[in-house]
């Protein structure tokens, strides 16, 4: 059993939160988030703390190739990846900035999380080792479909809607932004941590095929161990996360043509499929499964 968060760490709040300059608080003025730099200061010992040997990228090859699609063919980059801890965007920028060559540095720079409004509005903690990293803020379908079951009222229901419109139209505008700028979106799609047991967080949300859509190329990547777990008596509360040393792989599937990918699925369906967008989904699911047991086989 690891040690919570708050228990091994919890020496760094202090500091951490004397940095902290996020917004607790989201609405559509503050959605795009630059990095943090002094917040992460306290994230990359964290993680190299807890990593064993044989922990970093696999098929790097594949990342250099999405690197030049988005810098040097000009494409529109997509990262859809595998969600399992709050460390999951920490590790992969953090193997790819203290990588040997440029590109990997450069990569590390361009990341641009699509993140949920918890991480922000939940604990100043969290939002603190968040802000680390440069987010667009989303509100979640999950999170709008809890606060309408919750809304005392019609009207409250229905300003709750609005809320929701106007930041995640906010999002999409900050999102198109990025892309001309060169940044590399990353998307979780089951958008939640997988918890064991429960096969429904692994599940690939409906939304994902709207990116398919918005993007050019994309790579999938899994990610093997983790260094920070669900507590099964916290699962909600993600500063008892407990901290874990592991042998962390994060892998990335050859770089996709995200229309194609999308269109070749389509084409395969019968006529009456119901709902056809959450088959694109599941299929990037299924591959991602895939990598995922492919590696576990040889990873320990």
């Amino acid at each position: 059993m690891g040690i919570p968060l708050k228990e091994k760490y919890g020496k760094y709040f202090a500091q951490l939160a004397s940095v902290s300059r996020a917004a607790a608080k989201i609405s559509e003025e503050n959605i795009y988030q630059e990095a943090n730099m002094d917040a992460r200061k306290f994230m990359d010992p964290l993680l190299a703390e807890n990593l064993l040997p044989g922990s970093g990228l696999n098929c790097k090859e594949h990342f250099k190739a999405f690197y030049d699609a988005i810098t040097k063919e000009g494409k529109h980059g997509l990262i859809l990846m595998e969600h399992y801890t709050n460390l999951d965007l920490p590790a992969i920028v953090f193997f790819l900035a203290n990588g040997t060559e440029e590109w990997e540095k450069d990569l590390a720079k361009r990341i641009v999380a699509i993140a949920g409004m918890k991480l922000n509005e939940e604990n100043p903690f969290v939002r603190a080792f968040a802000e680390g990293f440069t987010r667009v803020v989303i509100y979640p379908t999950r999170s709008l479909s809890k606060a309408e079951e919750t809304a005392q009222s019609e009207e409250e229901k229905a300003e709750e809607e609005k809320k929701a419109r106007k930041i995640n139209m906010a999002a999409m505008h900050a999102m198109d932004d990025c892309k001309k700028r060169g940044q590399a979106i990353l998307v979780f799609p089951s958008g939640t941590r997988y918890r064991p047991g429960n096969p429904e967080t692994k599940k690939g949300l409906r939304e994902i095929d709207s990116y398919l859509r918005l993007f050019d190329v994309m790579i999938l990547v899994s990610i093997n161990g983790n260094c920070l777990r669900i507590n099964p008596d916290h699962p909600e509360n993600m500063i008892m996360d407990l901290v874990e040393s592991d042998k962390l792989q994060i892998t990335a599937s050859p770089v996709i043509d995200c229309k194609k990918f999308r269109q070749e699925i389509l084409d395969a369906l019968p006529p009456d499929t119901p709902d056809p967008k959450q088959k694109t989904v599941d299929r990037v699911m299924e591959i991602l499964e895939k990598q995922h047991n492919d590696v576990e086989k040889t990873r320990l």
